[in-house]
């Protein structure tokens, strides 16, 4: 399951993520894979929600649950009751326990709902403030002037249809769940869910003018839409970017604890750790034979104890969540009773499936024969979305190219008159298939810097294939401030529109680091190379090499026109942050 959803940004947690651990989940089983509330609470029920997600999907195939690592359990952690008498029913909430279920009997947590009115009180302000402005400037603050012409029913004051649309208008937002505690801080679904209220209350608005004959002026609908819109997502931004500073500093987070294997459960904080912003704090750990006072291997998370009493553990350290991962002694049956263990208590449920970097698009649940299916699409690299790619890259390349024109001038111009040596720096990278192609950049080393690598390899500080050396001697004066802000890098404009590379891609790689290659490292060369991506955007050098690669597999299978967009988007802020260049 993807925990740094790329397109929702591994930096935002990224963003991020994707498919991984939902928040603020009610006490009933939550599906890991689309982060929906499972409501069939009857404790004999063998519903859908009573089994985790099997992770053995292959490209388009259904995933069959039998266990959370898609291991049938030869035991369960949690004694099988011994008659029906026995099976446990929902508990009452026990007061004063912090709950972060959206649907819980204890409902979300205090800074859920103090951060939901926050939002509320946003969007009314951002919806009267574009509805009033949209009437003052068509219909003036007159009323003589401002009336619809109702053919059947006689006419309405247009005071009276502001009203109504602003009425309407926050109801859609509601009804579209745009603050539900699952989308918010999320930021791509938040901002999805605001954009389809939004436009889907305008198009039944010109639906029902008209059916009943409506003449509303076109300006009013015109100015109050794109305007009331614009409003509420950069609103959404600013509590979002609010967001992002209480969760850097610890706070406004849901407290997980994991549940599962030690391999697992480390892997699973490694990733929760590499995203902090997504809000997510692992507070302890419970694996089999447990011993509490120790520290789960690799990690500074404690261990509590066994599998026995996920329940017991959870409010012992205060925890809002109880997070499943793979473990062949949490099977189907013990995650089921789990399930009936949390109801009533205000701590939430979420499963954690071995499928990995894998975004949601291509993720669909279907319930059959009491089993939560998991259908993986296969990652679509011909067809219309590659041919849509390459225009829009050719398209922007070259408009950009002219547009930036006088800059490239100036570079070009400076690079000459400080240095001795071409302007343009060619070197052979590896594309796509493996096809070899000259990739330009803007010379921003010595001429002989090539021959010097030999001397400086001692010096390497990355951890992976790369050179990478923050004080490089070989770097100019020049050559430092166009690297810091990636100016270096535009004439691979020309790249793209020649079709070697694209916007949006894996990093460009050199002959000599594919030849080292793992095999699985072998599905970056499936698309074009790119100017910019997920690595550019997540740390720059800064990254290891096993992160870099990482980001890089995850774009190669799920990327898309949407997350290229995000990903040009959050570079333009790296690049202006200029962390991690050099």
């Amino acid at each position: 399951m993807a925990l740094d959803r790329v397109m929702e940004s591994p930096d935002a947690g990224a963003g991020t993520s994707s498919q991984g651990v939902k928040p603020y989940a009610p006490p009933h089983l939550v599906s890991a894979a689309d982060g929906t509330a499972q409501h069939g609470t009857a404790p004999h029920s063998t519903a859908p929600h009573s089994t985790a997600p099997h992770s053995t999907a292959q490209h388009s195939t259904a995933a069959h649950s039998t266990g959370a690592d898609g291991t049938a359990a030869a035991a369960d952690a949690l004694p099988a009751p011994a008659s029906s008498a026995s099976i446990p029913r929902p508990r009452a909430a026990r007061p004063g326990l912090r709950g972060a279920g959206g649907g819980s009997s204890l409902g979300p947590a205090p800074w859920v709902r103090d951060y939901r009115r926050r939002l509320a009180l946003t969007d009314a302000l951002a919806v009267g403030v574009s509805v009033l402005a949209a009437h003052t400037l068509r219909f003036g603050l007159g009323p003589a002037e401002g009336t619809v012409s109702l053919r059947t029913v006689g006419s309405v004051d247009y005071a009276f249809i502001s009203f109504a649309l602003i009425v309407a208008w926050l109801s859609a937002l509601a009804v579209y769940n745009s603050r539900d505690p699952r989308v918010i801080g999320n930021g791509g679904d938040e901002y999805r869910q605001v954009v389809n209220a939004s436009l889907r209350l305008f198009g039944l608005l010109a639906i029902a003018a008209y059916i009943f004959h409506v003449e509303l002026a076109r300006a009013y609908v015109a100015a109050a839409l794109p305007v009331g819109t614009l409003l509420l997502l950069l609103g959404r931004w600013g509590w979002r970017q609010w967001l992002m500073r209480q969760r850097a500093a610890g706070r406004c987070s849901t407290r997980l604890l994991i549940v599962g294997s030690a391999e697992h459960s480390a892997h699973l904080v490694r990733a929760l750790h590499r995203h902090p912003l997504a809000g997510y704090r692992v507070v302890a750990a419970c694996v089999p034979g447990g011993v509490a006072g120790t520290r789960l291997a690799g990690t500074d998370v404690p261990v509590v104890g066994d599998l026995d009493d996920p329940l017991g553990r959870a409010r012992a350290v205060d925890a809002d969540t109880v997070a499943v991962t793979s473990s062949d002694a949490m099977g189907s049956d013990a995650l089921r009773r789990l399930g009936w263990a949390l109801e009533g208590s205000g701590v939430g449920l979420v499963v954690v499936p071995s499928l990995t970097d894998v975004a949601g698009p291509r993720i669909h649940t279907r319930p059959v024969a009491g089993l939560p299916l998991l259908h993986v699409e296969e990652p679509q690299y011909d067809g219309v979305s590659r041919a849509a790619k390459r225009v829009f890259d050719a398209t922007a390349a070259s408009l950009g190219l002219v547009v930036l024109a006088p800059v490239l001038l100036v570079i070009a111009a400076l690079v000459k008159l400080t240095s001795p040596g071409p302007v343009l720096f060619r070197q052979q990278r590896v594309g796509v298939h493996g096809e070899p192609f000259t990739m330009l950049k803007f010379r921003s080393m010595v001429v002989d810097a090539e021959e010097r690598l030999a001397t400086l390899l001692q010096h390497n500080e990355s951890d992976g294939l790369l050179f990478k050396m923050k004080d490089d001697p070989r770097i100019t004066r020049v050559g430092k401030v166009l690297r810091r802000f990636s100016l270096d890098e535009l004439p691979q404009l020309v790249n793209v529109v020649r079709g070697d590379m694209s916007l949006v891609g894996p990093r460009p790689p050199l002959q000599r680091e594919v030849e080292a290659y793992h095999d699985d490292v072998h599905r970056r060369l499936l698309v074009r190379p790119g100017i910019t991506g997920l690595w550019q955007t997540s740390g720059r050098s800064d990254l290891s090499w096993e992160d870099s690669v990482r980001l890089d597999l995850y774009y190669v299978e799920n990327r898309s026109m949407i997350g290229d967009l995000q990903i040009l988007w959050r570079t333009a802020r790296a690049v202006l942050g200029a962390n991690g260049a050099y």
